[in-house]
């Protein structure tokens, strides 16, 4: 982009006559003063500023943005614009015109007699990917088509005749680069839907869905769809902000920066964003704006930005993709020293899709209400007054866009004496009846369906009646339809079920100490306590099979998608915070394992997402870049916690005192197929050890090298981190409390941990937890890749979210398929017809059936191991989805034994594969295939409902975004 500030969109080529100069122009220009001709024949005077930006951009695009390069960058280029503007001086003393291609040559002489040959030769290839495109432009209307001769009903309600080179220019723009992609055949399709009379907007419709329609044939027009798609954002956006009533991507060089500082002014006006970002130099961060980086949209990456998270006014969205951006990175560098440096950094880091934070971040950043975090966990006190507190937090937290876990054990049980009324206590249930509603009540400001998720320790005497808080039938006054549930299993609870033992349930108010205690020191506890029921020193107790109510817990999770089974004991022991509090629950998605109390702490989680897929080159995960990432990403999690906004006070007490943050990866099966590598083989489970153990290692690397900058967490003496213990040595602390004969955990490394360890030690740590895989199921869809480290769900199908439907084809595969001759209009009836599975069409070769095995082909065992090599290295935990097809008792008993065995802490939504029909379509009809679920058999007696459990085309789950 570097050249774009000293040249303007035009019609007039390099060698434009005199004779065609604006002679106005001229005139009006001041005697001895330098004057510039630009490509269109406007006369300009000479703006040395205009070259200074120029060759910062083109130093930025060598040298990165960092703070130290941006230093040194700013001081040559003043040097080198000097150097330039002395030049011209002394060729016209007097003053006179230079022509804007004179000066380009001039920028280039004069990097490449200062040595700065890499920068030149940047300088150089975008001079002539401009020449080539204005080429383009110039022959656009050669395109062959035949364009009817009708009106179009403008926004005014003037009709005016269709603007044919315009659109034609549109159309090639969103084709240009993209292979197999045809001009002709969208715009033919267009024409065939406009008539006499068509409203503009409905003329843009028309481009977008003739290139929608055309995915099934050749993904990349997805890309195509995405562009014509930003013709009308643009329209919208630049009429608002008065730049222009329409532009082409070409012209978005000269008017995102015009458009960037009208914007954060009128957003500071309108209430939309804070007024702290007009202490941004607002010129300098428009010119940053890389205008090529919207090309990369997939068209439902794009249409979610607009439709969710562009901010608008009287729904007229104000934001375009790369303002969108900048206004996020501006909000996690209000804070720093160089604050217009790292806004730069931050926004080339999320505009590239390497890194992608999480959707409140996204929301709510540099806004008046910057509530950035995304999950809160919490602890619901044993009285009435603290019961209504934590209901009370719960829709505070909810109404920012918070997603809420709640710790619900110290609840005493059904029949459980009340001293105050001298009662019994209608036990834990009929309070998660009031959170289920609170929940839908307070919907996030209708973004989206407030969130919750209830957790309950596997000894509660509610607890048979807690797994079924989800099902269709019973009391409907004891069921909570809207809320997540989930156990929280002690390890002793699976040991017995190993060992075929019995289990004692208890009320809460007469165990206590039991919520805090994990290890051998609960074992110790629990076991003296089932001594006293059995002598009736404890009269409210209840004795069952072990394995029956595992059975009962595994049935209700078929049937109801509900309650998740999550590990307490591998949660707390492999903490790095155990001297600071215990992990009474994970959170909405169970990826975070921070430590809450009923007093003063509610933990809050902050996340964000490495796309892992973007950091494969030539077939292997680049370190170098990895490393630069996570390493600027820390940074900006960290930033988020002073910046949020707190709508409880304990969760902002909790989140200062350790700064923990959740940095996740997404994107794991796009690149496993970038490395040809199929997801049931040893050789990704490896993959997901080594690219985590990278993650990891240069994670808690940067957060220990952050608190040289700005100091530890307070509460670092005491932790694991101080004493050299990281998260790979933790699993001995787990294996000698559960015992070795009940964990098989893969130690293996390959990275300098040793060293680590000692820098961990010496130079402390700025993060109490620093890593966590989120679902990501939104971001993943803005960066246009797999969700989080979930396998292939479908080759092909159609995705239904708030945003409407989208034809989903898997890239990687048509690509496969076209090498070899396979793909055709026969072969996509075929993946349509199995329903993106390629097993049954017999064409294909074996291996290509492997590597393309979607979800549900994909062993549960190969999802587990990746995962168990995943765990060694997280101080939290992963959002794990389990698949199983053909799911019976004895295979979900199987899979959730292995999840504990292998060390997982927690597990996610069971999917499990029901009966399914495929609406078939053909592109002639203009419909897309759907996929519709029907009954699957339960694992207990009588039919089922397919689970409700956030299906992966739910648009209303938060967990999902």
């Amino acid at each position: 982009m570097q050249t774009s500030e000293i040249e303007q969109s035009g019609t007039l080529s390099a060698n434009t006559p005199s004779s065609d100069v604006n002679t106005a122009s001229l005139a009006a220009t001041a005697p001895g003063q330098l004057r510039v001709i630009k490509r269109n024949g406007k006369v300009v005077p000479y703006d040395d500023d205009k070259i200074n930006i120029a060759m910062t951009k083109a130093f930025l695009a060598v040298e990165g943005g960092t703070a130290a390069a941006s230093s040194r960058i700013h001081e040559l280029v003043e040097n080198l614009s000097s150097q330039i503007t002395a030049t011209f001086k002394r060729r016209m003393p007097s003053g006179g015109t230079i022509h804007i291609e004179e000066i380009q040559d001039q920028v280039e002489l004069t990097l490449m007699r200062t040595g700065e040959h890499k920068v030149a030769r940047s300088y150089v290839i975008y001079r002539a990917e401009r020449t080539k495109l204005r080429e383009q432009e110039a022959t656009i209307s050669k395109l062959n088509v035949d364009v009817p001769n009708i009106s179009v009903k403008m926004p005014n309600g003037e009709l005016q005749p269709l603007d044919v080179q315009r659109i034609k220019i549109i159309v090639e723009e969103a084709c240009s680069g993209l292979n197999e992609v045809e001009g002709e055949t969208v715009l033919k399709e267009a024409l065939r839907n406009l008539y006499d009379g068509v409203s503009l907007e409905d003329v843009n419709t028309s481009l977008v869905m003739s290139a929608r329609t055309l995915v099934e044939q050749e993904p990349n027009y997805t890309y195509a769809t995405a562009r014509l798609l930003l013709d009308k954002l643009r329209s919208e956006a630049l009429s608002f902000l008065k730049i222009s009533e329409s532009a082409t991507q070409s012209q978005m060089t000269e008017f995102y920066p015009q458009a960037f500082n009208t914007y954060i002014q009128k957003g500071v006006e309108l209430d939309l964003i804070s007024e702290d970002l007009l202490d941004f130099d607002i010129e300098r961060l428009g010119q940053a704006l890389l205008p090529e980086r919207d090309l990369q949209f997939t068209y439902l990456s794009l249409q979610t930005l607009y439709d969710r998270y562009f901010l608008h006014s009287n729904q007229v969205r104000i934001e375009l993709p790369q303002i969108f951006f900048m206004r996020v990175a501006m909000g996690l560098a209000l804070n720093e020293a160089q604050k217009n440096e790292r806004a730069i950094e931050f926004y080339r880091l999320l505009s590239s899709f390497d890194y992608m934070s999480s959707t409140p971040t996204l929301f709510n950043s540099g806004t008046l209400r910057p509530q950035l975090s995304s999950c809160y966990l919490t602890t619901v006190p044993d009285d009435l007054h603290g019961i209504y507190g934590a209901m009370q937090d719960n829709a505070m937290l909810s109404k920012w866009a918070g997603g809420l876990g709640n710790d619900w054990t110290p609840v005493r049980s059904l029949g459980a004496y009340i001293k105050g009324t001298n009662g019994k206590s209608q036990g834990v249930v009929p309070f998660l009846k009031v959170a289920n509603d609170t929940a839908v009540a307070v919907n996030q400001g209708g973004k989206r369906k407030g969130a919750v998720c209830a957790y309950l320790e596997t000894w509660h005497l509610d607890i048979e009646e807690f797994v079924e808080l989800r099902k269709n039938t019973g009391d409907d006054r004891r069921r909570t339809h809207d809320m997540n549930t989930a156990n929280w299993v002690p390890d002793l609870f699976m040991k017995r079920v190993f060992e075929d033992k019995e289990w004692t349930l208890f009320s809460p108010n007469d165990v206590p100490d039991l919520h805090d205690l994990y290890g051998k020191e609960f074992q110790e506890k629990y076991e003296a306590y089932e001594r006293k029921a059995q002598t009736g020193e404890i009269k409210l107790s209840k004795t069952v099979r072990a394995v029956e109510l595992w059975r009962k817990m595994l049935g209700m999770l078929f049937e109801t998608g509900h309650p998740w089974i999550t590990f307490k004991d591998v949660c707390n022991l492999r903490s790095p915070q155990q001297h600071a509090g215990v992990v009474h629950s994970s959170n909405l998605c169970t990826e975070i394992t921070l430590n809450t109390s009923a007093n003063d702490e509610i933990a809050v989680c902050n996340l964000g997402s490495i796309n892992l897929a973007q950091h494969i080159v030539d077939g292997k995960i680049d370190e170098a870049k990895l490393a630069e990432t996570v390493k600027t990403a820390i940074r900006m999690l960290d930033n988020v916690i002073d910046i949020n906004y707190y709508s409880v006070k304990t969760a902002r007490t909790s989140n200062m005192r350790h700064r923990p943050i959740g940095l996740g990866i997404m994107g794991f099966q796009d690149a496993l197929y970038k490395m040809n590598t199929a997801y049931s083989s040893e050789e990704a489970v490896e993959f997901a050890d080594r690219s985590m153990e990278l993650v990891s290692y240069y994670a808690i690397k940067a957060s220990s090298d952050l608190a040289v900058e700005r100091g530890s967490y307070s509460t670092f003496e005491g932790s694991l981190w101080s004493k050299g213990v990281l998260p790979i040595d933790s699993i001995a602390i787990l294996e000698e409390h559960r015992g070795k004969n009940f964990i098989e955990v893969d130690k293996s490394s390959t990275q300098n941990w040793d060293a680590l360890r000692k820098q961990v030690q010496s130079q402390g740590m700025r993060n109490s937890n620093v890593m966590a895989i989120a679902p990501t199921a939104t971001i993943a869809n803005i960066t246009g890749v797999s969700q989080s480290i979930e396998p292939t769900y479908q080759n092909l199908y159609v995705k239904s979210n708030l945003s409407g439907e989208f034809t989903v084809v898997n890239p990687y595969l048509v690509r496969d398929l076209k090498e070899r001759g396979l793909w055709d209009s026969v072969m996509v009836n075929d993946l349509k017809y199995y329903e993106g599975s390629l097993q049954k069409i017999d064409r294909i070769p074996a291996e290509l059936k492997a590597l393309y095995a979607t979800a549900f082909e994909v062993e549960p065992r190969w999802i587990v191991d990746a995962a168990s090599r995943r765990q060694k290295w997280i101080d939290q935990a992963q959002s794990l989805n389990l698949y199983v097809s053909g799911a019976n008792g004895k295979k979900l008993d199987i899979t959730y034994r292995m999840a504990w065995y292998r060390g997982l802490k927690t597990t996610y939504y069971l999917r499990a594969l029901a009966a399914t029909t495929t609406e078939k379509s053909t592109i002639d009809t203009g419909e897309l295939n759907a996929v519709s679920a029907k009954a699957a058999p339960a694992l207990s007696a009588g039919p089922a409902e397919v689970p409700k459990a956030c299906s992966l085309d739910d648009p209303d789950c938060e967990a999902c975004q």
